[in-house]
């Protein structure tokens, strides 16, 4: 990139032509961190046109800033992040509109069925982990629900990479057989 502009030094002091020059000296760049960053070309043009928004309206109260290179950056990652996390936020509350909408249409006995297979297999399901060792539980949570890789889970278990594996099948092929006919 280049950041051996003039004002770099001074960027954030009152001045509109700094802040300018940065804009026209950095902007295209920027945006395509935020692509390489992110793979969203929207998202990081949109980020980069609020970190200069931001600067601007912030620029009286924002102290010198001695590495422009790494304030700016720093400041539109965590840009990309809010609008990611806005954007996730939003989908959320669609799929749950969606959702919703399932609901209120369907006439009332398919309703009452539906509720009452889910309410079955809630029960169906957490009277097959009773079934389940704690270790197993413990296993099952943090590879389904945490995420975790069998590596991460033999480091959090103080177990081998192996047993790990061989306990997780194990409940697997409990769980399996008590929910086959659901």
């Amino acid at each position: 990139m280049k950041w051996g502009t003039a004002c770099c030094g001074s960027v954030f002091v009152r001045g509109r032509g700094c802040i300018f020059d940065l804009y026209g000296a950095l902007y295209q760049e920027l945006v395509n961190f935020g692509i390489r960053t992110c793979g969203d070309t929207d998202l990081a043009s949109e980020a980069t046109d609020q970190v200069f928004v931001k600067i601007w309206e912030k620029r009286t109260q924002l102290e010198r800033v001695e590495n422009v290179q790494s304030y700016l950056i720093t400041f539109l990652k965590r840009r990309m992040l809010r609008l990611i996390e806005k954007q996730h936020k939003i989908n959320t509350a669609l799929q749950n509109v969606k959702a919703e909408d399932e609901w209120i249409e369907m006439p009332y006995e398919e309703f009452v069925i539906k509720v009452q297979t889910n309410e079955i297999i809630q029960i169906r399901l957490k009277e097959a982990l009773e079934k389940l060792s704690f270790r197993q539980k413990q296993l099952v949570n943090l590879k389904f629900f945490e995420g975790y890789s069998y590596e991460k889970i033999s480091e959090i278990t103080q177990m081998s990479v192996k047993t790990a594996y061989n306990t997780l099948y194990d409940a697997l092929k409990i769980l399996r057989e008590e929910l086959k006919d659901i």
